[in-house]
C-alpha cells in the first residue's frame, strides 16, 4: 500500500491546488494544518521543509529511489505529483509543453496578481488604520482582468486549459478563478472562463479538495492578529 503522503496546508487558493491533485490523483494522504494566521508557518520544523515560509508543502515518504523527500512550492509540488503518478501531464510533449506553459502562468500571473487584488480590495480597507489606496485598486483589479481575459481566449478554442484534457494547470488555475467575486471581476464577457469554471467546480476530486479544512478558513479582514502575522514585517 502507498503511504500517505504529508500535505502541510491551510484552506488557501494554493493550499486547494494541492488537495484538488491528491484527491484527483486517488493518492493517500494526511493533513497537518499550518495556521497562517497565528504565524505556524514561521515554526522551525516547518521551516526545514519550506524555507520560505509558506504553505502548502508536502513530504513524501517513498519519494525518488523510495526515500523521503519533502517539495515546497505548489507548482513544484504539482509537477512532482503529476510525474510520480504519470497523470495530468499530458501524453505528448506537446501537451506537456502546454501544461507547463500555464502553470507557469498562474504561479507568474494569476497568483501574484490576484492575490495582490484581494489584499488592496479587501484587506488593505480593513487594517487599522485603513490602507485605501484607489491606484492600488484600480492596477490590479484591472490586470486580473487582462488575465482572465487571456483565459476566456484560450478556454475559447480548448476545453481545459492546456488543450481537450485536465491537468495540473487546471488544478493550479482554479482556486484563484473561482474567487473572482472577491478580486471585483466580472464573468458577463467571459463565457467561456464562466463554462469551464463550472466544469472544474462539477469535479468530485475538485469538490473534495476544496473541501479540506474549510471550517478553518477565516475572515482576515476581520482578524487583527492574523493581519499583523501576515502583513508585518518578518
Amino acid at each position: 500500500m502507498t503511504a500517505e503522503i504529508e500535505l502541510h496546508y491551510w484552506p488557501t487558493p494554493n493550499g486547494w491546488k494541492i488537495a484538488i491533485a491528491l484527491e484527483e490523483m486517488g493518492l493517500p494522504y494526511s493533513v497537518h494544518l499550518v495556521n497562517i494566521g497565528a504565524g505556524e508557518q514561521f515554526a522551525p520544523d516547518f521551516l526545514k521543509i519550506a524555507p520560505n515560509n509558506r504553505m502548502p508543502a508536502i513530504v513524501d515518504p517513498e519519494g525518488p529511489d523510495g526515500q523521503p523527500v519533502s517539495v515546497f512550492e505548489s507548482g513544484a509540488i504539482l509537477q512532482y505529483l503529476a510525474r510520480k503518478t504519470g497523470r495530468f501531464y499530458g501524453g505528448t510533449e506537446r501537451e506537456r509543453i502546454a501544461v507547463e506553459e500555464w502553470l507557469m502562468w498562474q504561479m507568474g500571473g494569476v497568483g501574484p496578481m490576484a492575490g495582490q487584488a484581494h489584499h488592496f480590495l479587501k484587506y488593505a480597507p480593513a487594517m487599522d488604520p485603513p490602507n485605501d489606496l484607489p491606484y492600488a485598486k484600480d492596477r490590479y483589479r484591472n490586470e486580473v482582468a487582462r488575465l482572465y481575459g487571456v483565459l476566456d481566449r484560450r478556454l475559447a478554442e480548448n476545453r481545459f486549459v492546456a488543450g481537450d484534457f485536465v491537468s495540473i494547470a487546471d488544478f493550479a488555475i482554479w482556486p484563484w478563478a473561482s474567487l473572482w467575486e472577491g478580486q471585483s471581476q466580472s464573468l458577463d464577457d467571459k463565457p467561456n472562463l464562466a463554462r469551464w469554471l463550472d466544469e472544474m467546480a462539477a469535479r468530485p476530486g475538485v469538490q473534495r479538495g476544496r473541501a479540506v479544512a474549510a471550517d478553518k478558513r477565516g475572515d482576515i479582514a476581520k482578524d487583527r492578529q492574523a493581519q499583523s502575522v501576515l502583513f508585518g514585517k518578518r
